[in-house]
């Protein structure tokens, strides 16, 4: 399965993206690291877990994948992998909701491929997979990362204190979230139309 718009496409990881997934991940340390999740400090007398090889992650996420528990997905930038996007914590039952996590290569970041790429994983959330609501988690100092939820409509609908480990401590998230009512011409369609220049007035 691919889900694509122009120059973006979304298309599950694989074992073989290996190489290019860890050029682009180290390359970008520095730009990743106050963002990605750690693990709080353990109990005396409990083992720390280690940090997952990339075989070991793709395994855990395929895994996940088959239970329905999750979207786990590549971008891809003119056919390039750009960065990551996973739809994760999917609920069904009288819920029927997940939410989106993502990162981006920084030298391709602001071209409006994670917007796009957002956009891509909700329609196909609410549209084919038959989910209800999609949430996006975002620290209040990731500014890039607010504007791509903001852009594209989402709702902000409060604080969680102390909602996740990240960087190495508990770390405050804004919630935004989208519902299948508040976007029924499809998000991808209604981040078209924003994207679109305004030539009336020429």
């Amino acid at each position: 399965m691919e889900l694509a718009d122009g120059d973006v496409a979304l298309r599950p990881i694989k074992l073989r993206d290996h190489r290019a997934w860890r050029e682009v991940n180290q390359r970008n340390r520095g730009w990743l690291r106050p963002w990605e999740a750690t693990v709080p400090p353990v109990p005396p007398g409990h083992v720390t877990p280690q940090r997952p090889t990339y075989r070991q992650m793709v395994r855990h996420l395929r895994g996940e994948a088959q239970a329905g528990r999750m979207l786990p997905f590549v971008m891809l930038w003119r056919g390039q992998l750009a960065g990551q996007l996973t739809v994760a914590g999917i609920t069904w039952g009288s819920m029927c909701s997940a939410h989106i996590g993502y990162w981006i290569d920084q030298s391709v970041a602001g071209r409006g491929i994670t917007p796009t790429a957002v956009a891509l994983a909700v329609d196909h959330c609410f549209h084919r997979v038959g989910l209800h609501r999609i949430e996006v988690c975002v620290r209040p100092e990731n500014v890039p990362s607010r504007r791509v939820v903001e852009k594209l409509g989402f709702r902000e609908e409060g604080l969680r204190p102390r909602y996740l480990h990240i960087d190495g401590a508990w770390r405050d998230h804004l919630v935004y979230a989208l519902t299948a009512e508040e976007v029924p011409e499809g998000l991808l369609a209604r981040w078209r139309e924003r994207t679109v220049p305004d030539t009336s007035q020429k």
